[in-house]
């Protein structure tokens, strides 16, 4: 251990690469890291969150939608400045799925703001669920946020559909969102276009209004409020201390027996 007194060199703390003490093999590294590539140690993880909602029935224009969650990533920016929000809002004439891809404090915002939003006697989204929290991802799938329009017409579930198990469904729902996210990668590297004219190119990769419908029945999927109430609770760790201390009886008279 690094002496801290005053004393000879030997005995003095050694200086890790940025001249703070270094007292392990961690800190060596993580100097080496800092001075390697410091943007990189310093910057935010990056998540991407998965929304279902159904839109209230009463909203004339759809894009009110749109005008809100502008509004509220403008507020969430100013928080949190230096972490980027990109994502797609799809508004169906029901629905929407909202992708969104930022910091774990950005995406927790946004569940809060929803589970408050469903409190309120005109909620512009019901029933919402969170279809999944993808963490630590590598990369954005998303140049900017931005929302588009859909005109998709409802469809009844078929037979083969409803006896589908819920998990199949959510992997595949996934996926093709995924993919989707790669098209409009794609298609915007290539040149920028609006949404809707890319969204128009893959109609296989959009998810049918049904499919959104059953997911927001599963109870596999959480509400906002079921989420964060999991987030927020207390851990309970036992420690293993605390299941062999204090010993139920002395080992020594054991052993002498």
């Amino acid at each position: 251990m690094p002496s801290t007194g005053q004393g000879s060199g030997k005995n003095k703390g050694s200086k890790g690469f940025l001249g703070n003490e270094r007292t392990s093999l961690f800190h060596r590294l993580m100097d080496r890291r800092k001075i390697t590539n410091p943007k990189e140690e310093t910057k935010s993880l990056l998540h991407r969150l998965y929304l279902l909602a159904k839109i209230l029935p009463e909203l004339a224009d759809k894009r009110d939608l749109g005008g809100y969650y502008e509004s509220l990533f403008q507020k969430l920016q100013r928080r949190h400045q230096g972490e980027g929000i990109t994502g797609l809002l799809l508004l169906y004439p029901s629905y929407v799925i909202h992708v969104i891809e930022s910091s774990s404090d950005v995406l927790y915002s946004v569940i809060q703001d929803l589970r408050d939003m469903q409190q309120q006697a005109r909620p512009l989204l019901l029933e919402s669920k969170i279809l999944v929290m993808s963490h630590n991802i590598p990369g954005r799938l998303f140049q900017r946020w931005e929302y588009t329009l859909l005109n998709i017409a409802a469809k009844r579930l078929d037979y083969t559909l409803q006896r589908e198990p819920i998990e199949k469904i959510i992997t595949e729902c996934l996926t093709a969102l995924l993919k989707l996210g790669l098209h409009m990668q794609k298609a915007y590297t290539e040149s920028p276009n609006d949404p809707g004219s890319v969204l128009d190119s893959v109609p296989e990769l959009i998810i049918p209004q049904d499919l959104i419908g059953r997911l927001l029945k599963a109870k596999e999927l959480l509400t906002p409020a079921q989420f964060l109430g999991i987030y927020n609770a207390s851990l309970n760790i036992i420690m293993d201390s605390e299941l062999v201390w204090p010993m139920p009886e002395h080992i020594l008279p054991a052993i002498r027996k």
